[in-house]
């Protein structure tokens, strides 16, 4: 069977070509209403690559929305956020009932940042790195805050151009990203208990993998690695874990590690050099450093004071 043709979205003038809509209005930033799409359109049910950032909220139930290897559902007012790169495959039925659905989705190419302050801080919006059933449910509130952004950048992208245009299209871009960020912190604190019950789950896989034979075989655990573990992705579960604990998944990961490494510099005889082995190191120096960052001694001097 031959395989699926992977569709490339590299521009803003490419999704608006797909989705048959009018040419954009601007080069490298767009606001569109699913719910405007006219029924005639290039964009067919297959597998997409898409280059753009994009936040789209959906305010009606809108079907199934397929990413990578996970099917999902959606609720009334969930904001998706997904970033360049990202492989997206859309069924028959979401291209139908996205016509009809209400909401807003705007996308953004990354040269639109690039002589902007938000350059250097969108790696940390990591929310753009989340699985899409990590999607944020917002209030009738929240969904009211996030539009007037998207109001205020289609107002500016509509007008003429001019010199104070791109500076405030990027400060309400800004407004939309941090406000999202905060919305997301809102969700982890409401959702407490069930915070808990994954930092419990966390913990245990820690325990196990540091027990088992994988940590000398393989090394310390990747965030990811975790993130599968617990059925949700490295990133969401180290911010869930940044909120409920003040750590993230590293520092946890770390903070496992030197115990371990405690254990065996006080309770064995075992050489730095083995122990730094045993944990899965492949440069016992790589290991000294680490254990010196959390503790302020090197693994020679903890063993001698104690």
């Amino acid at each position: 069977m031959a395989k699926k043709e992977i569709i490339e979205i590299q521009s803003i003038t490419d999704i608006h070509r797909l989705l048959g809509l009018k040419a954009p209005e601007h080069p490298l930033i767009s606001v569109s209403y699913p719910g405007e799409f006219p029924k005639e359109s290039c964009m067919e049910p297959g597998t997409y690559r898409n280059d753009l950032y994009m936040i789209s909220l959906k305010s009606i139930s809108s079907g199934q929305f397929n990413y990578g290897r996970g099917s999902y559902d959606f609720q009334d007012g969930t904001l998706i956020c997904t970033g360049p790169g990202q492989i997206m495959s859309i069924d028959e039925e979401q291209l139908d009932q996205d016509r009809g659905t209400e909401g807003w989705t705007l996308m953004f190419h990354p040269d639109l940042l690039r002589r902007s302050s938000i350059a250097q801080s969108i790696s940390g919006f990591t929310f753009f790195d989340y699985e899409v059933n990590e999607a944020l449910h917002l209030s009738e509130k929240e969904k009211g805050m996030l539009k007037e952004f998207v109001r205020n950048i289609e107002r500016e992208i509509g007008q003429n151009m001019d010199r104070h245009s791109q500076d405030l299209i990027l400060i309400n871009l800004e407004s939309i990203l941090k406000y999202t960020e905060r919305y997301y912190d809102r969700q982890f604190y409401t959702r407490s208990n069930e915070s808990k019950g994954h930092l419990q789950r966390f913990e245990r896989f820690l325990k196990d993998y540091f027990d088992s034979s994988e940590l000398s075989e393989k090394g310390l655990p990747s965030i990811d690695r975790c993130g599968q573990a617990l059925n949700m992705s490295g990133h969401y579960l180290s911010d869930l874990l940044k909120a409920e604990t003040g750590k993230s998944a590293r520092e946890h990961i770390h903070l496992q590690l030197v115990e371990r490494a405690k254990n065996l510099l006080l309770g064995s005889n075992a050489t730095v050099s083995e122990i730094a082995y045993d944990l899965g190191f492949d440069y016992p120096q790589h290991f000294s450093k680490l254990f010196k960052t959390k503790t302020g001694l090197s693994p020679s001097e903890y063993r001698s004071l104690n």
